[in-house]
């Protein structure tokens, strides 16, 4: 079955983070992907191979030797789509920057991931998601009263780098749908994490948001948005912000609203919170999806990533999947979005090494 992006040609110059997850879903979508390396590179580990390296073909090439260089060129000259993840001008250094390519191929969109962007005060500079989003806002909103926690990296390096250097490509191919052109992508986990956190400044806006973590509706603070602990020291997922399913959470626990401090008073959260908490505590874990599964009181288990493959609805999905060529508890997550006509089937197969003039080849046959 056809996918989405068959037929799209992507370039990707090897690096780390953003840039090669960015690559995965587009490869995933279909894109004939080709990473190119370092010639000195040993090669993809076989865990990046199934990974985030998965679905595309890996060549090896010296960028500072011309010859190499202009093998890399004509890849360019044939190519829908170049990623590139380095500080800026490193491209342009390499003799492989915007001017030289769009100049080659007109059609060609550059997509270029920095966290910074490409200009302003710190765009040379170094950083890492943990950077990034500590000057958006978003990292002095998540984590405990006491200091702010990283959300892993997944709010700077995927959620507003990858995901963003993704939508700013689909974006760029359909505008080159009507004026044939291509242009220069630059996306900035600075920016993407701040458009991620766009829900949160308007209820800021609106006065139902403050800069004191540990204080909101959806910062853990509220009885009805955190976590509770259970008999077996794992925990329970609950969401029941809206009136009727914060009534069905009630319900199911043995609870009545007139045994309960105001939910709706912030002053009160934390005494609420501890007579649910101490519902909670009576049971285990699994003997609370019981109760839950199934129903409107958006209560759900919080699993481990060992956990979640087993999940009845994320294995009906398929959504995260076992690899069984790799250790017991290696862990993949399926192509997505789905699509009707042009969905792929389960997972993209893994990535493998190519030679260069054979790409070149049968890219400009």
């Amino acid at each position: 079955m056809a996918r989405p992006l068959d037929g799209i040609r992507v370039v990707e110059m090897a690096g780390i983070g953003p840039g090669p997850h960015a690559a995965m879903i587009l490869a995933d979508l279909g894109a004939d992907v080709v990473r190119v390396d370092r010639a000195s590179s040993g090669g993809d580990e076989p865990l990046a191979a199934r990974h985030t390296g998965r679905g595309r073909r890996v060549v090896r090439a010296d960028l500072k030797d011309a010859v190499q260089r202009d093998r890399v060129l004509e890849l360019v000259d044939a190519a829908d789509v170049l990623v590139e993840g380095f500080r800026p001008g490193v491209m342009e250094r390499l003799g492989l920057g915007p001017d030289v390519c769009v100049a080659r191929n007109a059609a060609l969109v550059y997509a270029r991931m920095t966290g910074w962007g490409q200009s302003g005060p710190l765009a040379a500079c170094a950083g890492h998601d943990i950077n990034y989003i500590s000057l958006t806002g978003v990292l002095h909103a998540v984590g405990p009263g006491e200091r702010p926690l990283p959300p892993l990296n997944l709010a700077g390096d995927y959620g507003g780098g990858s995901m963003f250097l993704v939508t700013g490509i689909l974006a760029a191919l359909v505008e080159r749908g009507r004026s044939g052109l291509g242009q220069v992508v630059d996306a900035a986990m600075v920016d993407g994490a701040s458009v991620l956190a766009q829900p949160i400044l308007e209820l800021r806006a609106q006065g139902l948001w403050n800069d004191t973590r540990g204080e909101n509706i959806l910062d853990g603070a509220a009885p009805y948005y955190r976590t509770y602990s259970t008999s077996d020291g794992k925990h329970m997922a609950v969401g029941a912000i809206e009136p009727q399913f914060w009534g069905e959470l009630l319900t199911l626990l043995g609870l009545s609203p007139v045994d309960l401090p105001d939910r709706d008073d912030p002053a009160q959260w934390q005494a609420v919170a501890e007579v649910i908490a101490r519902v909670f505590a009576r049971r285990t874990r699994a003997e609370w999806c019981e109760v839950f599964d199934g129903t409107d009181a958006c209560v759900t288990p919080v699993l481990s990533f060992a956990e979640a493959p087993g999940h009845a609805h994320m294995s009906a999905r398929g959504s995260l999947r076992r690899d069984g060529e790799g250790a017991s508890d290696e862990v993949l997550a399926a192509a997505a979005p789905r699509f009707s006509r042009s969905s792929a089937d389960g997972l993209v197969a893994p990535g493998r090494w190519d030679e260069i003039d054979r790409v070149v080849e049968g890219w400009t046959a």
